[in-house]
Protein backbone atom coordinates (compact mmCIF):
# COMPACT_ATOMS: atom_id res chain seq x y z
CA UNK A 1 0.00 0.00 0.00
CA UNK A 2 1.51 3.73 -0.73
CA UNK A 3 1.86 6.33 1.79
CA UNK A 4 -0.97 8.33 0.31
CA UNK A 5 -3.16 5.60 1.05
CA UNK A 6 -2.03 4.35 4.25
CA UNK A 7 -1.87 8.31 5.87
CA UNK A 8 -5.76 8.75 4.07
CA UNK A 9 -6.90 6.41 7.12
CA UNK A 10 -6.06 8.29 9.67
CA UNK A 11 -7.68 11.52 8.74
CA UNK A 12 -11.00 12.54 10.50
CA UNK A 13 -14.65 12.20 8.84
CA UNK A 14 -14.75 16.17 7.87
CA UNK A 15 -14.52 15.64 4.55
CA UNK A 16 -17.57 15.37 2.44
CA UNK A 17 -19.05 12.43 0.85
CA UNK A 18 -18.28 11.98 -2.58
CA UNK A 19 -20.64 13.18 -5.08
CA UNK A 20 -22.31 11.78 -7.62
CA UNK A 21 -20.17 11.87 -10.55
CA UNK A 22 -17.50 9.97 -8.92
CA UNK A 23 -19.31 7.05 -8.79
CA UNK A 24 -22.18 7.42 -11.71
CA UNK A 25 -21.75 4.98 -14.89
CA UNK A 26 -20.91 7.89 -17.72
CA UNK A 27 -23.37 5.75 -20.01
CA UNK A 28 -26.38 6.73 -18.01
CA UNK A 29 -24.58 9.80 -16.64
CA UNK A 30 -24.71 11.84 -20.19
CA UNK A 31 -27.23 9.57 -21.73
CA UNK A 32 -29.20 12.59 -22.48
CA UNK A 33 -26.97 14.34 -24.17
CA UNK A 34 -28.46 14.34 -27.67
CA UNK A 35 -31.93 13.80 -26.32
CA UNK A 36 -33.28 17.22 -28.06
CA UNK A 37 -31.32 17.37 -30.89
CA UNK A 38 -32.21 16.94 -34.15
CA UNK A 39 -29.64 18.43 -36.92
CA UNK A 40 -30.72 20.34 -39.43
CA UNK A 41 -30.53 18.43 -42.75
CA UNK A 42 -28.34 20.23 -44.60
CA UNK A 43 -26.62 16.95 -45.99
CA UNK A 44 -27.45 16.16 -49.51
CA UNK A 45 -25.09 13.06 -50.16
CA UNK A 46 -22.06 15.46 -50.76
CA UNK A 47 -18.67 16.12 -48.99
CA UNK A 48 -19.94 20.01 -48.11
CA UNK A 49 -23.35 18.22 -47.06
CA UNK A 50 -22.33 15.83 -44.73
CA UNK A 51 -19.83 17.97 -42.82
CA UNK A 52 -22.23 20.62 -42.61
CA UNK A 53 -23.77 17.77 -40.53
CA UNK A 54 -21.40 16.41 -38.72
CA UNK A 55 -19.98 20.03 -37.37
CA UNK A 56 -23.75 20.60 -36.44
CA UNK A 57 -24.19 17.51 -34.12
CA UNK A 58 -19.95 18.36 -32.78
CA UNK A 59 -21.54 21.80 -32.05
CA UNK A 60 -24.60 20.13 -29.79
CA UNK A 61 -21.62 17.64 -28.69
CA UNK A 62 -19.13 20.82 -27.86
CA UNK A 63 -22.21 22.81 -25.75
CA UNK A 64 -23.65 19.59 -23.64
CA UNK A 65 -19.67 19.36 -22.93
CA UNK A 66 -19.15 22.82 -21.52
CA UNK A 67 -22.30 22.64 -19.73
CA UNK A 68 -21.61 19.16 -17.96
CA UNK A 69 -18.23 20.81 -17.35
CA UNK A 70 -20.01 23.78 -15.40
CA UNK A 71 -22.19 21.62 -13.56
CA UNK A 72 -19.14 19.42 -12.15
CA UNK A 73 -17.35 22.68 -11.29
CA UNK A 74 -20.34 23.59 -9.12
CA UNK A 75 -20.44 20.17 -7.65
CA UNK A 76 -17.03 20.27 -6.68
CA UNK A 77 -17.14 24.39 -5.01
CA UNK A 78 -20.12 22.71 -3.46
CA UNK A 79 -18.82 20.08 -1.82
CA UNK A 80 -15.67 22.08 -1.19
CA UNK A 81 -13.27 20.21 -2.65
CA UNK A 82 -10.25 22.44 -3.45
CA UNK A 83 -10.00 21.06 -6.82
CA UNK A 84 -11.14 22.27 -10.16
CA UNK A 85 -11.22 20.84 -13.67
CA UNK A 86 -10.51 23.12 -17.12
CA UNK A 87 -10.00 22.31 -20.58
CA UNK A 88 -7.05 23.20 -22.17
CA UNK A 89 -7.25 22.08 -26.33
CA UNK A 90 -8.03 18.50 -26.63
CA UNK A 91 -7.66 17.86 -22.74
CA UNK A 92 -8.15 18.21 -19.17
CA UNK A 93 -6.47 19.02 -16.11
CA UNK A 94 -6.76 19.55 -12.23
CA UNK A 95 -6.36 23.12 -10.61
CA UNK A 96 -5.43 23.19 -7.23
CA UNK A 97 -3.04 24.62 -4.92
CA UNK A 98 0.00 22.23 -3.62
CA UNK A 99 2.82 22.28 -1.81
CA UNK A 100 5.68 22.85 -4.61
CA UNK A 101 6.85 20.62 -7.09
CA UNK A 102 10.32 19.15 -6.87
CA UNK A 103 12.83 21.74 -7.99
CA UNK A 104 10.62 24.62 -8.13
CA UNK A 105 11.27 27.63 -6.23
CA UNK A 106 8.56 30.39 -5.93
CA UNK A 107 10.16 33.23 -3.71
CA UNK A 108 9.60 31.51 -0.16
CA UNK A 109 6.30 30.16 -0.70
CA UNK A 110 5.36 27.20 0.56
CA UNK A 111 2.26 26.43 -1.68
CA UNK A 112 1.40 27.18 -5.63
CA UNK A 113 -1.29 26.31 -7.91
CA UNK A 114 -0.66 24.00 -10.80
CA UNK A 115 -2.66 22.56 -14.17
CA UNK A 116 -2.03 19.05 -13.41
CA UNK A 117 -2.02 17.21 -17.05
CA UNK A 118 -2.79 13.24 -16.22
CA UNK A 119 -3.72 12.72 -19.89
CA UNK A 120 -7.05 13.09 -19.90
CA UNK A 121 -9.58 13.69 -23.19
CA UNK A 122 -11.75 16.83 -23.46
CA UNK A 123 -14.78 14.54 -23.80
CA UNK A 124 -17.74 12.99 -21.82
CA UNK A 125 -16.02 9.84 -21.07
CA UNK A 126 -12.79 11.97 -19.95
CA UNK A 127 -14.68 14.46 -17.87
CA UNK A 128 -16.09 11.37 -15.70
CA UNK A 129 -12.26 10.57 -14.90
CA UNK A 130 -11.56 13.87 -14.45
CA UNK A 131 -14.48 14.31 -11.52
CA UNK A 132 -13.24 11.16 -10.26
CA UNK A 133 -9.88 12.18 -10.15
CA UNK A 134 -10.62 15.50 -9.03
CA UNK A 135 -12.55 13.71 -5.37
CA UNK A 136 -9.34 11.85 -5.00
CA UNK A 137 -7.03 14.94 -5.13
CA UNK A 138 -9.07 17.15 -3.15
CA UNK A 139 -9.14 14.05 -0.12
CA UNK A 140 -5.26 14.33 -0.22
CA UNK A 141 -5.48 17.80 0.03
CA UNK A 142 -7.69 17.92 2.82
CA UNK A 143 -6.16 15.28 4.69
CA UNK A 144 -2.54 17.11 4.07
CA UNK A 145 -1.32 13.89 2.44
CA UNK A 146 -0.47 15.16 -0.83
CA UNK A 147 3.05 13.99 -1.92
CA UNK A 148 4.34 14.73 -5.83
CA UNK A 149 4.33 11.04 -7.46
CA UNK A 150 4.68 9.86 -11.41
CA UNK A 151 0.88 10.03 -11.51
CA UNK A 152 1.01 13.80 -10.49
CA UNK A 153 4.18 14.68 -12.16
CA UNK A 154 3.00 13.84 -15.39
CA UNK A 155 5.52 10.77 -15.94
CA UNK A 156 2.86 7.71 -16.72
CA UNK A 157 0.61 10.49 -18.90
CA UNK A 158 3.90 10.75 -21.27
CA UNK A 159 4.91 7.11 -21.52
CA UNK A 160 1.02 6.22 -22.44
CA UNK A 161 1.50 8.67 -25.38
CA UNK A 162 3.66 6.08 -27.22
CA UNK A 163 2.64 5.80 -30.66
CA UNK A 164 0.44 3.35 -31.85
CA UNK A 165 -0.13 1.41 -34.90
CA UNK A 166 -3.37 1.44 -36.99
CA UNK A 167 -4.73 -2.08 -35.87
CA UNK A 168 -4.28 -0.56 -31.95
CA UNK A 169 -6.36 2.12 -32.90
CA UNK A 170 -8.91 0.30 -34.98
CA UNK A 171 -9.94 -1.85 -31.84
CA UNK A 172 -11.03 1.02 -29.88
CA UNK A 173 -12.29 3.12 -32.92
CA UNK A 174 -15.71 2.63 -32.31
CA UNK A 175 -15.95 3.46 -29.04
CA UNK A 176 -13.75 6.73 -29.04
CA UNK A 177 -16.02 7.86 -32.20
CA UNK A 178 -19.15 7.31 -30.31
CA UNK A 179 -17.99 9.02 -27.17
CA UNK A 180 -19.09 12.39 -29.12
CA UNK A 181 -21.93 11.22 -31.96
CA UNK A 182 -25.33 9.32 -31.46
CA UNK A 183 -25.48 6.20 -32.87
CA UNK A 184 -28.12 6.31 -35.62
CA UNK A 185 -28.48 4.08 -38.68
CA UNK A 186 -27.21 7.18 -40.65
CA UNK A 187 -24.32 7.14 -38.08
CA UNK A 188 -23.67 3.75 -38.01
CA UNK A 189 -23.52 3.18 -41.82
CA UNK A 190 -20.96 6.48 -41.80
CA UNK A 191 -18.64 4.41 -39.08
CA UNK A 192 -18.88 1.23 -40.99
CA UNK A 193 -17.51 2.83 -44.35
CA UNK A 194 -14.94 4.64 -42.35
CA UNK A 195 -13.85 1.51 -41.24
CA UNK A 196 -14.17 0.01 -44.19
CA UNK A 197 -11.98 2.44 -46.05
CA UNK A 198 -8.92 2.18 -43.48
CA UNK A 199 -8.91 -1.74 -43.41
CA UNK A 200 -8.80 -2.21 -46.85
CA UNK A 201 -5.74 0.76 -47.86
CA UNK A 202 -4.05 1.07 -44.77
CA UNK A 203 -1.43 -1.89 -43.39
CA UNK A 204 -2.36 -2.13 -39.93
CA UNK A 205 1.20 -2.96 -38.54
CA UNK A 206 2.01 0.36 -39.35
CA UNK A 207 2.85 2.93 -37.03
CA UNK A 208 0.00 6.07 -37.08
CA UNK A 209 2.11 8.54 -37.77
CA UNK A 210 1.80 11.99 -40.01
CA UNK A 211 4.23 10.85 -42.65
CA UNK A 212 2.78 7.20 -43.03
CA UNK A 213 -0.39 8.45 -44.16
CA UNK A 214 0.37 10.88 -46.08
CA UNK A 215 2.67 8.50 -48.06
CA UNK A 216 -0.10 6.06 -48.55
CA UNK A 217 -3.15 8.48 -49.43
CA UNK A 218 -0.46 10.05 -52.02
CA UNK A 219 -0.07 6.63 -53.45
CA UNK A 220 -3.40 6.81 -54.84
CA UNK A 221 -5.38 9.57 -57.46
CA UNK A 222 -8.50 11.00 -57.79
CA UNK A 223 -11.51 9.78 -55.69
CA UNK A 224 -9.90 7.43 -54.48
CA UNK A 225 -7.18 9.85 -52.28
CA UNK A 226 -9.70 11.84 -52.08
CA UNK A 227 -12.32 9.57 -49.72
CA UNK A 228 -8.97 8.86 -48.22
CA UNK A 229 -8.38 12.27 -47.33
CA UNK A 230 -11.34 12.86 -45.23
CA UNK A 231 -11.88 9.47 -43.83
CA UNK A 232 -8.48 9.72 -42.24
CA UNK A 233 -8.82 13.29 -40.95
CA UNK A 234 -12.02 11.29 -39.06
CA UNK A 235 -9.53 8.81 -37.78
CA UNK A 236 -6.73 11.43 -36.53
CA UNK A 237 -9.62 13.91 -34.97
CA UNK A 238 -11.24 10.82 -33.56
CA UNK A 239 -8.17 9.96 -31.58
CA UNK A 240 -6.26 13.65 -31.15
CA UNK A 241 -3.40 12.39 -32.81
CA UNK A 242 -1.84 15.86 -32.57
CA UNK A 243 -1.08 16.61 -36.58
CA UNK A 244 -3.24 17.41 -39.80
CA UNK A 245 -2.31 16.31 -43.09
CA UNK A 246 -0.64 18.09 -45.32
CA UNK A 247 -2.29 16.67 -48.98
CA UNK A 248 -4.05 18.01 -51.60
CA UNK A 249 -7.54 16.89 -52.76
CA UNK A 250 -7.72 15.90 -56.82
CA UNK A 251 -10.02 17.66 -59.00
CA UNK A 252 -12.21 14.79 -60.83
CA UNK A 253 -14.21 14.88 -63.17
CA UNK A 254 -17.28 12.57 -62.93
CA UNK A 255 -17.45 9.77 -65.76
CA UNK A 256 -20.06 10.61 -68.27
CA UNK A 257 -23.88 9.05 -67.35
CA UNK A 258 -25.74 8.48 -70.10
CA UNK A 259 -29.64 9.15 -68.34
CA UNK A 260 -32.42 6.80 -69.70
CA UNK A 261 -35.34 8.55 -70.69
CA UNK A 262 -39.11 7.84 -69.86
CA UNK A 263 -39.67 5.14 -72.57
CA UNK A 264 -36.51 3.28 -71.72
CA UNK A 265 -37.31 3.28 -67.98
CA UNK A 266 -40.67 2.18 -68.98
CA UNK A 267 -39.57 -0.99 -71.02
CA UNK A 268 -37.08 -1.92 -68.84
CA UNK A 269 -39.71 -2.33 -66.26
CA UNK A 270 -40.77 -5.30 -68.01
CA UNK A 271 -37.18 -7.45 -68.00
CA UNK A 272 -37.95 -8.65 -64.41
CA UNK A 273 -40.70 -10.44 -65.63
CA UNK A 274 -39.44 -11.92 -68.86
CA UNK A 275 -35.91 -12.96 -66.49
CA UNK A 276 -38.04 -14.50 -64.14
CA UNK A 277 -40.16 -16.76 -66.86
CA UNK A 278 -36.99 -17.11 -68.32
CA UNK A 279 -35.47 -18.10 -64.94
CA UNK A 280 -38.75 -20.95 -64.30
CA UNK A 281 -38.28 -22.72 -67.48
CA UNK A 282 -35.02 -23.56 -66.27
CA UNK A 283 -35.72 -24.46 -63.35
CA UNK A 284 -33.54 -21.99 -61.60
CA UNK A 285 -35.58 -22.06 -57.64
CA UNK A 286 -33.34 -19.14 -56.27
CA UNK A 287 -35.56 -16.61 -54.66
CA UNK A 288 -38.23 -17.03 -57.24
CA UNK A 289 -40.79 -14.60 -56.19
CA UNK A 290 -38.52 -12.11 -54.81
CA UNK A 291 -38.18 -10.82 -58.42
CA UNK A 292 -41.39 -9.10 -57.76
CA UNK A 293 -40.46 -6.98 -54.84
CA UNK A 294 -37.19 -5.47 -56.79
CA UNK A 295 -39.54 -5.18 -59.48
CA UNK A 296 -41.27 -2.99 -57.54
CA UNK A 297 -38.48 -1.30 -55.64
CA UNK A 298 -36.88 -0.44 -59.56
CA UNK A 299 -40.85 1.06 -60.07
CA UNK A 300 -40.10 3.65 -56.97
CA UNK A 301 -36.93 4.48 -57.99
CA UNK A 302 -38.10 5.45 -61.14
CA UNK A 303 -41.21 7.19 -60.31
CA UNK A 304 -39.96 9.08 -56.77
CA UNK A 305 -36.40 9.67 -57.53
CA UNK A 306 -35.67 8.08 -54.00
CA UNK A 307 -32.04 6.89 -52.74
CA UNK A 308 -32.14 3.11 -52.59
CA UNK A 309 -31.81 3.48 -48.99
CA UNK A 310 -35.12 5.10 -48.39
CA UNK A 311 -36.83 2.23 -49.32
CA UNK A 312 -35.27 -0.23 -47.02
CA UNK A 313 -34.88 2.02 -43.76
CA UNK A 314 -38.29 1.09 -41.54
CA UNK A 315 -40.46 2.01 -44.72
CA UNK A 316 -43.95 3.13 -43.90
CA UNK A 317 -45.88 0.59 -45.93
CA UNK A 318 -48.91 1.64 -44.12
CA UNK A 319 -48.98 5.34 -45.59
CA UNK A 320 -48.44 4.27 -48.71
CA UNK A 321 -51.32 1.96 -49.18
CA UNK A 322 -53.55 4.51 -46.57
CA UNK A 323 -56.78 5.89 -48.50
CA UNK A 324 -56.05 9.12 -46.66
CA UNK A 325 -52.63 9.19 -49.36
CA UNK A 326 -54.40 11.12 -51.67
CA UNK A 327 -51.54 12.24 -53.02
CA UNK A 328 -49.22 9.49 -52.87
CA UNK A 329 -46.56 10.30 -51.04
CA UNK A 330 -44.11 8.62 -49.96
CA UNK A 331 -42.62 9.29 -46.32
CA UNK A 332 -38.48 8.21 -45.82
CA UNK A 333 -37.95 8.02 -42.20
CA UNK A 334 -35.65 10.17 -40.23
CA UNK A 335 -32.62 7.80 -40.00
CA UNK A 336 -31.95 8.34 -43.08
CA UNK A 337 -28.93 9.96 -44.33
CA UNK A 338 -31.19 13.50 -44.94
CA UNK A 339 -33.53 12.83 -42.19
CA UNK A 340 -37.43 12.44 -42.92
CA UNK A 341 -38.83 14.39 -45.68
CA UNK A 342 -42.50 12.92 -47.65
CA UNK A 343 -41.71 12.49 -51.34
CA UNK A 344 -44.43 13.81 -54.09
CA UNK A 345 -44.41 11.29 -57.46
CA UNK A 346 -42.53 12.94 -60.29
CA UNK A 347 -44.59 11.13 -62.85
CA UNK A 348 -47.97 10.19 -60.85
CA UNK A 349 -49.39 7.67 -63.40
CA UNK A 350 -46.29 5.85 -63.25
CA UNK A 351 -47.81 4.52 -59.81
CA UNK A 352 -50.87 2.73 -61.63
CA UNK A 353 -48.37 1.42 -64.40
CA UNK A 354 -46.01 0.08 -62.49
CA UNK A 355 -48.78 -1.17 -59.68
CA UNK A 356 -46.74 -0.22 -56.99
CA UNK A 357 -49.39 -0.36 -54.57
CA UNK A 358 -49.87 -3.84 -55.65
CA UNK A 359 -49.61 -6.14 -51.59
CA UNK A 360 -47.39 -9.14 -52.84
CA UNK A 361 -44.11 -6.97 -53.13
CA UNK A 362 -45.31 -5.06 -50.27
CA UNK A 363 -45.51 -7.61 -48.21
CA UNK A 364 -42.12 -9.44 -49.64
CA UNK A 365 -40.79 -6.32 -48.92
CA UNK A 366 -42.03 -6.18 -44.95
CA UNK A 367 -40.99 -9.87 -44.24
CA UNK A 368 -37.20 -8.74 -45.39
CA UNK A 369 -36.92 -5.34 -43.73
CA UNK A 370 -38.33 -6.84 -40.33
CA UNK A 371 -34.88 -9.26 -40.54
CA UNK A 372 -32.70 -6.26 -40.69
CA UNK A 373 -30.80 -6.42 -37.69
CA UNK A 374 -27.52 -4.19 -38.63
CA UNK A 375 -26.42 -1.39 -41.15
CA UNK A 376 -24.81 -4.02 -42.91
CA UNK A 377 -28.16 -5.60 -44.22
CA UNK A 378 -29.04 -2.42 -45.47
CA UNK A 379 -26.22 -2.29 -47.48
CA UNK A 380 -26.88 -5.99 -48.67
CA UNK A 381 -29.63 -4.91 -49.68
CA UNK A 382 -28.72 -1.57 -51.51
CA UNK A 383 -26.23 -3.86 -53.17
CA UNK A 384 -28.73 -6.52 -54.13
CA UNK A 385 -30.54 -3.76 -56.65
CA UNK A 386 -27.50 -3.25 -58.44
CA UNK A 387 -27.29 -7.24 -58.83
CA UNK A 388 -30.75 -7.54 -59.61
CA UNK A 389 -30.25 -4.58 -62.61
CA UNK A 390 -27.38 -6.53 -64.12
CA UNK A 391 -29.01 -9.90 -63.54
CA UNK A 392 -32.31 -8.83 -65.40
CA UNK A 393 -30.60 -6.73 -68.81
CA UNK A 394 -31.01 -3.37 -67.25
CA UNK A 395 -28.04 -1.08 -69.19
CA UNK A 396 -28.25 1.76 -66.77
CA UNK A 397 -27.55 2.10 -62.55
CA UNK A 398 -30.08 2.51 -60.17
CA UNK A 399 -28.99 5.62 -59.31
CA UNK A 400 -29.37 6.89 -62.77
CA UNK A 401 -33.26 6.49 -62.14
CA UNK A 402 -32.90 9.44 -59.88
CA UNK A 403 -30.72 11.25 -62.05
CA UNK A 404 -33.53 11.25 -64.46
CA UNK A 405 -36.06 12.24 -61.92
CA UNK A 406 -34.20 15.90 -61.57
CA UNK A 407 -33.48 16.39 -65.41
CA UNK A 408 -37.70 15.37 -65.68
CA UNK A 409 -38.50 17.78 -62.91
CA UNK A 410 -36.77 20.65 -64.59
CA UNK A 411 -38.59 19.36 -68.39
CA UNK A 412 -41.63 19.70 -66.76
CA UNK A 413 -40.86 23.06 -65.01
CA UNK A 414 -41.23 22.56 -61.48
CA UNK A 415 -39.16 25.37 -59.83
CA UNK A 416 -35.43 24.40 -58.60
CA UNK A 417 -35.97 24.69 -54.85
CA UNK A 418 -39.67 22.09 -55.05
CA UNK A 419 -37.67 19.43 -57.46
CA UNK A 420 -34.20 19.51 -54.91
CA UNK A 421 -36.35 19.32 -51.76
CA UNK A 422 -38.19 16.57 -52.95
CA UNK A 423 -35.20 14.49 -53.73
CA UNK A 424 -33.64 15.18 -50.42
CA UNK A 425 -30.56 17.90 -51.15
CA UNK A 426 -29.94 20.81 -51.68
CA UNK A 427 -30.42 23.47 -54.55
CA UNK A 428 -26.48 24.18 -55.27
CA UNK A 429 -26.16 19.80 -55.45
CA UNK A 430 -28.83 19.87 -57.99
CA UNK A 431 -27.96 22.23 -59.92
CA UNK A 432 -23.96 21.23 -59.82
CA UNK A 433 -24.54 17.53 -59.93
CA UNK A 434 -27.63 16.47 -61.20
CA UNK A 435 -28.48 18.64 -63.48
CA UNK A 436 -24.99 17.72 -65.55
CA UNK A 437 -26.37 14.98 -66.96
CA UNK A 438 -28.73 17.12 -69.05
CA UNK A 439 -27.31 16.03 -72.19
CA UNK A 440 -28.29 17.59 -75.55
CA UNK A 441 -31.39 15.29 -76.50
CA UNK A 442 -32.87 16.83 -73.26
CA UNK A 443 -31.66 20.31 -73.77
CA UNK A 444 -33.25 19.88 -77.52
CA UNK A 445 -36.92 18.87 -75.62
CA UNK A 446 -35.90 22.37 -73.19
CA UNK A 447 -35.74 24.25 -75.92
CA UNK A 448 -38.22 22.36 -78.26
CA UNK A 449 -40.84 23.00 -75.30
CA UNK A 450 -39.81 27.07 -75.35
CA UNK A 451 -39.76 27.44 -78.58
CA UNK A 452 -43.22 25.65 -79.00
CA UNK A 453 -44.61 28.30 -75.80
CA UNK A 454 -43.29 30.89 -77.51
CA UNK A 455 -45.08 29.74 -80.74
CA UNK A 456 -48.09 29.29 -78.99
CA UNK A 457 -48.22 32.79 -76.97
CA UNK A 458 -47.52 34.54 -80.30
CA UNK A 459 -50.64 32.05 -81.77
CA UNK A 460 -52.74 33.86 -78.94
CA UNK A 461 -51.84 36.63 -79.63
CA UNK A 462 -52.75 37.05 -82.78
CA UNK A 463 -56.09 35.34 -82.20
CA UNK A 464 -56.75 38.04 -79.14
CA UNK A 465 -55.92 40.59 -81.29
CA UNK A 466 -57.82 39.46 -84.01
CA UNK A 467 -60.79 39.00 -81.97
CA UNK A 468 -60.42 42.59 -80.73
CA UNK A 469 -60.69 43.76 -84.44
CA UNK A 470 -63.66 41.98 -85.13
CA UNK A 471 -64.93 42.90 -81.48
CA UNK A 472 -64.66 46.53 -82.83
CA UNK A 473 -65.63 46.03 -86.04
CA UNK A 474 -68.82 44.54 -84.40
CA UNK A 475 -69.44 47.82 -82.57
CA UNK A 476 -69.21 49.69 -85.44
CA UNK A 477 -71.99 47.56 -86.97
CA UNK A 478 -74.26 48.08 -83.92
CA UNK A 479 -73.44 51.86 -83.86
CA UNK A 480 -75.09 52.09 -87.49
CA UNK A 481 -77.99 50.23 -87.26
CA UNK A 482 -79.33 52.55 -84.12
CA UNK A 483 -78.55 55.51 -86.92
CA UNK A 484 -80.53 53.85 -89.53
CA UNK A 485 -83.43 53.13 -86.85
CA UNK A 486 -83.44 56.73 -86.03
CA UNK A 487 -83.55 58.41 -89.49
Amino acid sequence: MSEQNQNQGNCDNTYPPTDEYANADSTDLFADMFADFEPHNTTDGSYRGTMAKIKATELQYQAVFEQKLVEANSNLKRDRVRVSIKQTGNSLQLRATLPLKPGDSSLGKEKKQYDLSLGIPANLEGLKTAIEESYELGKLIARHTFQWNEKYLGIKSREKQEIKNIGELLDIFAEKYYQNRQQTITSQNTFANYLSVIKRNFPLRTLATKNNFEEIINSFQGNKKNELIAVTSVFIKTFNLGFTLDVTRDNVTPAHREIPDDDKIISAFDLFEKFALNRKNTNISDEIDTWEMWRWVYGMLATFGLRPRELFVEPDINWWISPQNIDHTWKVNKNTKTGYREVIPFVPEWIELFDLQNPKPLNILEKKVTKIASVQNINWMRRDISRWFRKVGIEFQPYDLRHACAIRAHLQGIPIKAAADNLGHTVDEHTKTYQRWFGIENRKKAFGEVISQKALIELQKNEILALRMENERLKLEVEKLKLSKNV
